[in-house]
């Protein structure tokens, strides 16, 4: 009989948390940035729409962070589940597609 030895995690948990706080921080940033171009160039009805939809992919990025944020915690955290990473893809691509089309 071989016992198992209990897994040392090391700062692998941390620095997977500390790399969702910092793409939080910059989904942030570009949310802040789409707000000062649709209020710089003038608050027209489809610029709100752009940030109010920027706002959305970015609350929905930030909810599916924290429960990344919260699980690693654990001493074996679990992987990302696809559909985590599929949320965390679909609210990326759509703050770059809002950007885009808040350039036009």
């Amino acid at each position: 009989m071989t016992a198992t030895a209990e897994r040392d995690p090391g700062l692998q948990p941390e620095r997977t948390r500390l790399a969702w706080r910092r793409t939080t921080l910059s989904a942030t940033v570009v949310g802040l940035l789409a707000v000062r171009q649709a209020l710089h160039g003038g608050a027209t009805p489809a610029a709100l729409i752009a940030v109010a939809l920027s706002a959305a992919a970015w609350l929905g990025f930030l909810v599916v962070a924290h429960r990344r944020m919260l699980r690693m915690e654990a001493a074996r955290p679990e992987p990302l589940a696809p559909r985590g990473a599929l949320a965390a893809t679909l609210c990326t691509v759509a703050l770059a597609v809002f950007a885009a089309a808040m350039l036009c």
